[in-house]
């Protein structure tokens, strides 16, 4: 860990920070004392010791050295507008406004043939460097006629491969870009994939799977990066451990009541109001890895804290896998740990989630007399 800690240290005298994010935070309303208390969450979030928090404050100042490109394919943008519709701006959300964005088709001014001379020149001036952010699945049915971009009508799937092709990184935000998502549901009449499932990319992807993404998974990502100068690590799902190690299940505020086997039956009845168990009214936190219940949402909330089950947005498969939202999931032949966290040597959660599973069953089994 101290080599990590002198490698972060070099990198960010490499990249020279010019941007002081205290003082622009400053004229935003926010404080200092809030910023250290959001540098200490996130360096905790991350996986780093204590000691990592100044080089944590210190990359946000680096993080404009960094050439994103953020390409929108077969999506609705809602990853884009959880992380820009705010009406009080969170550290978050400044942060992204201080990110090199060289290219984002939904923010920028430029359109039609100024954008994409826009974007050629990007992909030209920092080839091998910029950071691909995908939001959208990719069609590839019927040779991806189903998705289209510019006058020239290439598909998406020949557009991301060229823009893959000349980038560090990808950055597949969203369950639609990760795994096909909502996009992809059957029938999935135009045969839509997460970028992982296109052939011929020949870089490292990173998924970051939901619907949308936490805004603090995505900066996660982009200051592991400018302190290391290296990609977090993934599990076999390509996700980022620091985001996707834990079951919601394990780390969720109603857990307790699960254990005493106190659940909600219906919603709005006097156990809901309680705060007990979700899992009878289709709460698929059993079966989901997120961060979502120690992160939640622009420092606000998350759905279980509002009252409403997790529906396991963050999974393969979704929105096929789990059935009804609002109905328990139980599926005999499912393992919920090897479904999800196959290959990782993280035994705890592995025995937490088959005993937990096993209750659930059980649950499920008495239920039916």
């Amino acid at each position: 860990m101290i080599g990590l800690y002198e490698k972060s240290k070099q990198r960010l005298k490499s990249l020279s920070p010019d941007k002081n994010i205290e003082k622009i935070l400053e004229v935003e309303g926010i404080s200092r004392r809030d910023f250290l208390k959001w540098v200490s969450v996130t360096t905790a979030m991350l996986g780093l010791p204590g000691f990592f928090e100044p080089l944590v404050a210190q990359s946000i100042n680096a993080l404009n050295k960094i050439p994103v490109i953020w390409m929108n394919y077969q999506d609705c943008a809602g990853n884009s507008e959880s992380i820009l519709r705010a009406s009080k701006p969170t550290i978050d959300e400044i942060i992204i406004n201080l990110i090199s964005l060289e290219f984002h088709e939904l923010l920028m001014a430029p359109s039609g043939t100024q954008a994409e001379n826009q974007l050629e020149e990007t992909i030209q001036n920092y080839e091998g460097e910029y950071l691909l952010f995908v939001e959208g699945s990719i069609p590839l049915a019927d040779n991806g006629v189903y998705g289209t971009i510019g006058p020239s009508g290439e598909t998406y799937k020949d557009h991301l491969l060229r823009l893959a092709s000349k980038a560090k990184a990808i950055i597949a935000v969203g369950n639609c870009a990760s795994f096909g998502g909502v996009v992809a549901a059957n029938p999935n009449p135009t045969g839509a994939t997460g970028v992982m499932g296109v052939d011929g990319i020949n870089v490292p992807i990173i998924n970051l799977p939901a619907c949308p993404v936490n805004p603090e998974t995505m900066i996660g990502v982009l200051i592991m990066y400018a302190l290391t100068g290296e990609l977090p690590e993934l599990d076999s799902l390509k996700r980022p451990f620091f985001a996707y190690a834990s079951r919601i299940h394990d780390r969720c505020e109603r857990r307790v009541h699960f254990d005493a086997g106190e659940f909600v039956e219906s919603f709005g009845d006097n156990a809901s109001q309680s705060g007990y168990c979700l899992y009878k009214v289709g709460c698929k936190g059993p079966f989901t890895f997120n961060n979502c219940p120690t992160v939640k949402f622009n420092d606000t909330s998350w759905p279980v804290d509002a009252g409403h089950g997790c529906i396991g947005c963050s999974e393969p498969g979704f929105v096929d896998k789990f059935g009804s939202f609002e109905k328990p999931f139980v599926e005999e032949n499912i393992n919920p740990a090897a479904e999800s966290i196959k290959d990782i040597p993280f035994v705890a959660t592995t025995i937490l989630a088959a005993f937990s599973y096993e209750k659930i069953k059980n649950i499920i089994r008495k239920e039916n007399g």
